[in-house]
């Protein structure tokens, strides 16, 4: 059979296939270059488990209290290895990553302690951690202060701001590595590096905090290579490869993770208890594969870009940009294209291809969200997703794809719902 009556089969037309294959002819050098990572971001895994003595007894599963679990502790080891850390943090009890992001915040600032944000608001649902949107048991109600530097209008850092922002009550910056649901660029590890270096030469002992979602293994180095204290991540989203079902990690100095670990548990427990309950197989494997899923994901993210910007859309990062994280914003203009769009994310899903996305009031967040993401894991953003607030600018955010053939797939489903509902018009081909 051809591989073009197979794609029509989907529901794909040759028109809206013959778009996508020409839009796919100039993409080749950084498909390579994109390969290229890949390897050497999975050699670095494979030699964190090789030096951690990784064998097949780190498998077997504990319960309650998990005492003495091997794996578990080898699994930190191999993530602090790979990050470049003194210590890490990987449980399941991580139930996402707002709540990886929210136990480093609580665990490593005092009533009395200011949090400083150098880039601006932080995503949707930190607000409530902090406060800034009131809530029980945020940080303000603990009695942390909260402070935020706006991004210059082109997007980069206000080093001035930061400056007379940072006092003698700043106890931790947080950096978001990611866009969120922002239209600005997403910030490379080289920038988060100046970003920190400049905070620590203000404040040497301030503690500096990167969300690393959607970031890990997109380039060769991640911010704890460059002077952060502590990464932050979900592994439902890179590391975990797609194969992880929940999780999350904080990674960073004994102290601060130390720290984390009393935090999530108890004061005197830390580290010591937490059983794994089988889950360790999927964890390992899952960050095994990461390098290879997160360069499929980055290759729908550079194809969605050239696809969506050649026909008059604005993209951020835009077609040509070095990519840092695996999101890629599509501003559509209009709610109704948002839904067309999710919609053919949601019909090109392997589960639940049937069901139509709509709008819905989700917690933390201070807009409707429509979401279409028809995963193996709930909520995974490794797999195949787009979702976005319905409000101006209408962005959606497009990330994820298990492997690159899903993510094309994908995106050339959401393009066929856009131009059948007339939201978009395909260029005339010669």
């Amino acid at each position: 059979m051809e591989l073009t009556t197979q794609y029509e089969s989907l529901g794909i037309s040759r028109a809206v296939y013959a778009y996508g294959e020409r839009v796919l002819e100039r993409l080749e050098p950084r498909f390579r270059a994109i390969d290229e990572t890949a390897e050497y971001n999975q050699l670095k895994v494979i030699g964190a488990m090789q030096r951690s003595r990784l064998s097949s007894g780190c498998f077997a599963a504990t319960t309650g209290y998990g005492y003495d679990d091997l794996g578990r502790g080898v699994l930190e080891q191999v993530y602090a290895d790979c990050f470049g850390t003194e210590a890490a943090l990987v449980r399941p009890q991580i139930t996402c990553g707002t709540h990886a992001l929210a136990c480093a915040l609580s665990a490593n600032l005092l009533p009395g302690d200011e949090l400083l944000s150098p880039n601006g608001a932080p995503y949707d649902t930190l607000e409530e951690v902090i406060g800034i949107r009131p809530s029980q048991c945020s940080l303000m109600e603990y009695g942390v202060q909260y402070r935020q530097v706006d991004l210059l209008p082109d997007g980069s850092f206000d080093y001035e701001g930061i400056r007379r922002a940072i006092g003698e009550k700043t106890k931790l910056i947080t950096i978001q590595r990611s866009k969120g649901y922002a239209t600005r660029p997403s910030f490379s590890v080289a920038q988060i590096g100046e970003l920190i270096a400049f905070c620590k030469s203000c404040k040497p002992d301030v503690i500096c905090m990167v969300d690393n979602c959607y970031g890990e293994f997109v380039e060769r180095m991640e911010p704890s290579n460059v002077g952060a204290d502590m990464i932050v991540g979900s592994l439902i989203k890179n590391p975990g490869g797609g194969l992880a079902p929940i999780g999350g990690y904080i990674c960073g100095t004994k102290t601060c993770v130390e720290r984390c670990a009393y935090r999530l548990s108890a004061p005197g427990l830390g580290q010591e208890v937490g059983a794994n309950l089988g889950l360790l197989p999927s964890l390992y494997q899952g960050f095994f594969l990461a390098p290879t899923v997160v360069a499929g994901a980055l290759k729908g993210a550079v194809f969605a870009a050239n696809v969506y910007e050649g026909l008059g859309f604005r993209v951020v990062p835009n077609s040509t940009e070095s990519r840092h994280d695996i999101i890629q914003a599509v501003e559509l203009k209009s709610k109704e294209a948002m839904l067309a769009f999710c919609s053919g994310i949601q019909s090109a899903a392997p589960v639940e291809s049937y069901v139509t996305p709509v709008p819905w009031a989700m917690p933390g967040y201070d807009s409707e969200v429509v979401m279409a993401a028809g995963a193996f894991v709930q909520g995974s953003s490794i797999e195949l997703s787009a979702d976005g607030p319905i409000r101006p600018p209408y962005a959606v955010y497009f990330q994820g794809g298990l492997t690159w053939q899903h993510a094309k797939l994908g995106i050339l489903m959401s393009l066929q719902k856009l131009t059948d509902a007339g939201l978009a018009q395909l260029p005339e081909l010669n």
